[in-house]
């Protein structure tokens, strides 16, 4: 419940146009906001650095003097976590670009539509909130102690590591299997690096990206002449690579005839280029990779079975990310810190939402798509930190969907139920979401739940303040109902077990 003590928000407004001020005060102090003004961006960021900052500021773009984009420079530089809503009469290209190029939260169009300013105040002044909720974030690595870029702590990701260690005394063959994006190409670099062949060359050839005709050049090399294009002699990756390592990734979708060739190279120790005759000796280490099942390959003579057993002398098996969770909090960590050290993004945080809805994630793409993921946030965020709303909507849904319906005292806010009443999709109700989980966790059938049951279970979940909740909750249920009823007032009163007259009542509530 709200502390009827606590401070209202504060908004600092900045125009030299004394109706402006006084027309966006009004609206503004309706909703008890604590209001103040300046009348040129000079005596703003005087204000702001005298301090104390307020929890929004509206800066107007066209003004005497210092202008609203040179104004929010200065202001964000005195406080650069300051959110600031730019106000502009002509809403260009140029103007909405440089206002967010400048780190304004938003920005609102003259004249203003009040319900509109309410809206943006409401949710610049939510993100205010989020921030403070971040708090101290303390990042659980430090990306310097994983130059190699494979993190985790997971049993699965321990067992990969000890591996990793035994290998990489001998010259013994490595093959890396698992899901696309789980970092096969990380673990073959890692062994190449504490190998006694770390000062020769590492050299990866992705073979599913080359064609067939191509391929045996590329790792073999040619003769001049020996084909069409072929005007100068062209040593391949196997020679180039002597007395290191070379990394075959997607061995799968290797030609047999190339695949025979492989397997002369690791019984003999011999090449020929493309076009020649001359035996060349080649001194390499062999790490191959592939997301494919090379045991079903065998079997239907896809794939040499010589050569599987050959390459299969180590396996090490790449968990998927959706079975060691405990490792994105890491991870996006080591993305964070390194996007910075990039100089790519100034973003360092991750609220407690945003890292619940990550966690929660089946991350299809492992950790490619969450590298993504990260980025893209890091790049939307207003912030030094990633929020709910940052995250990629296809990421951030599903998460939101399963932190709705988790069980009480799982942690979820009513904060985040309002993300997440806005990130669900028309179709998905409440009650049905929750019947959802309950069957999954019960492993029955979906309970029948009445309308009391949910806001029960909502009421016990999300809020210690029952009124405002059960508002909320009846509100969002009435919106469905209108929308899917095509906003026939009878029809939706009938669909939630109403009057048409009582849900007019609770309308205009």
């Amino acid at each position: 419940m709200s502390d009827p003590a606590a401070k209202p928000p504060t908004i600092l407004v900045i125009d030299d146009d004394n109706e402006i001020r006084y027309s966006l005060s009004r609206v503004l102090t309706s909703r008890k906001y604590l209001v103040t003004e300046a009348a040129s961006g000079e005596q703003g960021i005087a204000m702001v650095k005298k301090g104390p900052a307020p929890d929004l500021i509206f800066l107007d773009v066209r003004m005497g003097g210092m202008g609203g984009i040179e104004a929010l420079q200065h202001i964000r530089s005195v406080n650069p976590k300051q959110l600031v809503v730019l106000m502009t009469a002509f809403g260009t290209a140029q103007t909405a670009i440089e206002a967010m190029k400048y780190g304004a939260f938003d920005y609102v169009m003259k004249p203003f539509d009040p319900a509109k300013v309410l809206s943006l105040t409401e949710n610049a002044l939510k993100t205010h909130a989020d921030m403070r909720a971040v708090g101290d974030y303390k990042p659980t690595i430090n990306a310097d102690d994983y130059r190699e870029g494979v993190v985790g702590s997971s049993p699965a990701m321990q067992d990969v590591f000890k591996i990793i260690g035994q290998v990489t005394a001998s010259d013994v063959t490595v093959m890396i299997t698992g899901e696309s994006g789980t970092g096969k190409e990380l673990v073959a670099r890692s062994i190449w690096k504490h190998s006694h062949r770390a000062t020769k060359a590492f050299i990866a050839v992705n073979c599913a990206a080359i064609p067939d005709n191509l391929i045996e050049s590329e790792l073999f090399g040619h003769e001049k002449g020996s084909f069409t294009g072929a005007t100068v002699q062209r040593l391949g990756k196997f020679e180039l690579c002597d007395r290191g390592t070379i990394f075959l990734d997607e061995i799968g979708d290797m030609a047999l005839a190339t695949q025979t060739k492989i397997l002369r190279v690791l019984q003999q120790g011999e090449i020929q280029r493309v076009g020649g005759t001359e035996t060349i000796r080649v001194d390499v280490r062999i790490i191959a990779a592939t997301n494919k099942d090379l045991e079903e390959m065998v079997r239907t003579k896809t794939f040499r079975e010589d050569l599987y057993y050959r390459l299969n002398v180590v396996r090490i098996r790449m968990p998927p990310l959706r079975d060691r969770g405990d490792d994105v909090p890491q991870l996006v960590d080591f993305c964070l810190q390194n996007l910075v050290k990039q100089k790519k993004s100034r973003v360092t945080k991750v609220s407690p939402e945003a890292m619940a809805v990550l966690t929660r994630h089946k991350w299809p793409g492992n950790v490619r798509e969450l590298e993504n993921a990260i980025y893209r946030s890091a790049v939307i965020a207003q912030t030094d930190a990633i929020l709910v709303k940052d995250l990629p909507a296809d990421i951030c849904g599903p998460g939101l969907l399963e932190l709705i319906t988790a069980a009480p005292g799982a942690g979820a806010s009513e904060a985040l139920f309002e993300a997440a009443r806005a990130a669900l999709p028309e179709s998905v109700t409440v009650a049905s979401a929750r019947a959802s989980a309950v069957s999954l966790a019960a492993g029955a059938n979906p309970p029948t739940l009445t309308l009391e049951v949910a806001f029960d279970f909502l009421y016990a979940s999300l809020s210690k303040d029952g009124e405002l909740m059960q508002f909320r909750i009846e509100r969002e249920l009435a919106r469905r109902a209108l929308v899917a009823s095509g906003g026939d007032a009878s029809m939706a009163a009938k669909h939630l077990g109403l009057t048409k007259a009582t849900l007019a009542k609770r309308l205009s509530e």
